[in-house]
């Protein structure tokens, strides 16, 4: 079963060590940098909201999810697109939000005000009531 630890103090990187030094040959380390914050990703879904709420994309309106993938291929995230099961049409298997960090969710919301104000979108930050 995986394991995740969260390097929050003393103790914590105490039983790192401790899980590693008796890991078996071949097991899989994996170190990642923070991942984005809830206020994050509630402020990326409220700004996503308001750009599907009032812009068209090349005479269309596209759902939240849609807009999320034009900007994660702005961030310059991996995307793929290939054909979907029965050949008619595509699907998206590339990179999820899910998987940015910190700074990487901070650089997507920097994108999504930026376009915002050029196509003069007005944006909710998506934390009322917190």
């Amino acid at each position: 079963m995986p394991a995740v630890l969260i390097l929050n103090g003393e103790q914590a990187r105490g039983r790192a060590t401790a899980w590693i030094a008796k890991a078996p040959p071949l097991t899989r380390v994996e170190f990642r940098k923070p991942s984005r914050s809830n206020e994050q990703s509630k402020r990326m879904w409220a700004c996503l909201t308001d750009i599907a709420c009032q812009r068209e994309y090349h005479g269309r309106r596209l759902s939240t999810e849609n807009w999320k993938l034009l900007f994660m291929d702005q961030l310059g995230r991996e995307m793929e697109i290939v054909p979907n099961l029965d050949n008619t049409g595509f699907v998206n298997i590339g990179t999820s939000s899910s998987v940015l960090d910190k700074q990487e969710m901070s650089d997507m919301l920097e994108l999504i005000h930026a376009y915002a104000a050029m196509h003069g979108i007005t944006l909710n930050d998506g934390l009322d009531g917190l």
